[in-house]
């Protein structure tokens, strides 16, 4: 992917900062590891947009996608270290959104600083 910017701030928001790849991450973050688990979250997710946002992720240095079954192909989905250290920023995303926008609920461990 090309820059467009050598601002960490930018270019961190070109990996992560669309409308789903945070959400795919605090899925993964609770145990979804497979591409049905993650297509059943909440946010209805469309399952074209999960698949290219897994792809992007994995491409990324994100995720890991690892066979579990060949016939047909299904991948099991885990971060990479790379892919953990979005824990902080999504537990900061967490935090604004349950302190600024009525009737948000989060989990506890994500008020955790």
């Amino acid at each position: 992917m090309k820059k467009r910017s050598t601002c960490p701030a930018a270019c961190a928001l070109d990996l992560a900062g669309d409308k789903w790849t945070l959400l795919v991450v605090r899925d993964l973050l609770r145990g979804r590891t497979t591409y049905g688990a993650l297509a059943d979250s909440p946010e209805g997710i469309p399952t074209n947009i999960l698949a290219d946002r897994l792809r992007r992720m994995e491409q990324a240095g994100l995720i890991t996608a690892v066979p579990y079954q060949r016939r047909p192909v299904r991948y099991a989905y885990s971060l990479t270290e790379k892919g953990r250290g979005l824990d902080d920023v999504l537990r900061a995303v967490a935090r604004w959104g349950h302190r600024h926008i009525p009737g948000t609920k989060v989990l506890p461990e994500f008020l955790k600083n």
